[in-house]
């Protein structure tokens, strides 16, 4: 039986290098650290604990469109609070389905309650992407033998 890609897989292979900021930071500092790592989500915690996120979204729609002053306010007043999460085990299809429903581009990763990482989409696309092209070498190289070995008499 083959094996499905799991959450796990896609964090091997990738950074683990996970960008937060604390709820009293201002959403220039915010945008700041987005802008220095070129990312486009940081996770924000509080006495170690994941209290939200905030993404590029947040900062647009509530600084730029409100004409408030980035540097005045501070990220708690602007981060997503309820944050969708996935842990190692689960499949990059259900995680996929998630985030497509949920329509979310990124979602913390937890092991046991504590935060391992975070999953952007593209992760996701690019690790069904590498698995398909497996896949298909395999199936490839499974004919190109076949035929290779029949021998007529």
């Amino acid at each position: 039986m083959e094996r499905m890609l799991t959450i796990n897989d896609v964090l091997k292979s990738k950074s683990s290098a996970i960008w937060a900021v604390s709820p009293e930071d201002s959403a220039y500092n915010a945008m700041e650290l987005m802008a220095e790592k070129n990312i486009g989500i940081l996770v924000v915690i509080d006495e170690d604990s994941v209290v939200g996120i905030i993404s590029e979204r947040d900062l647009a729609r509530n600084i730029i469109l409100k004409e408030l002053q980035a540097k005045k306010i501070p990220v708690k007043k602007i981060m997503t609070k309820e944050i969708y999460c996935i842990t190692p085990d689960k499949s990059v299809e259900e995680c996929m389905g998630v985030m497509t429903n949920a329509h979310i581009r990124h979602m913390p990763v937890f092991l046991k309650k504590r935060l391992i990482g975070v999953i952007t989409f593209g992760d996701i696309a690019n690790a069904l992407l590498l698995e398909k092209e497996v896949k298909i070498q395999d199936l490839e190289n499974y004919f190109s033998c076949g035929e290779a070995s029949s021998f007529d008499d």
